[in-house]
């Protein structure tokens, strides 16, 4: 029995195609998702940011009136995911998005933002783009997996990022 080479070569172009058309059309792939924050519904950019000289990344609490025991408990987390971080101080800010009664001289302040959550953890870029949220979760068990979920995002976006 002879196969056409014609017939051959078009069933090797077609039968990828119809496969690849049909895995997109029926949702066949899986949704991988590596990160643990929530990206931003909105692009929003902090405007004072270039006077500031920021390094790489910027972890920042978003401190507004609405919370007190969410934003104190947070403000804690602060000092303990900037001793987490190890050997990356030196390339991540922390900041804190508002006035806090407890001010800690530590950590930088940033001007009020809207359309950020209260109590909840920021990623910012060194350009001040705020790129992932981290919402608060009242149950301290919860709450500490989400700032690990920070953490670990964190660090590879550091490991990615071509600059040191």
């Amino acid at each position: 029995m002879k196969v056409n080479p014609l017939l051959l070569f078009i069933g090797c172009c077609a039968i990828p195609l119809i496969l690849a058309y049909s895995a997109l059309k029926f949702a066949w792939l899986p949704s991988a998702v590596t990160n643990n924050g929530e990206f931003l519904q909105q692009e929003i950019k902090l405007t004072d940011w270039p006077q500031q000289n920021p390094k790489q990344w910027t972890i920042a609490l978003n401190y507004s009136n609405e919370c007190d025991s969410a934003c104190a408990e947070q403000l804690a987390a602060l000092d303990n995911l900037y001793i987490a971080l190890g050997k990356n101080q030196h390339k991540v800010d922390m900041a804190v998005i508002g006035l806090p009664k407890h001010a800690n001289s530590a950590w930088k302040t940033i001007a009020p933002q809207a359309n950020l959550q209260p109590a909840s953890l920021y990623l910012i870029d060194h350009m001040g783009l705020v790129v992932l949220e981290y919402p608060f979760n009242s149950e301290p068990q919860q709450n500490r997996l989400v700032q690990k979920g920070l953490l670990k995002d964190l660090k590879k976006l550091l490991n990615y990022s071509r600059s040191s």
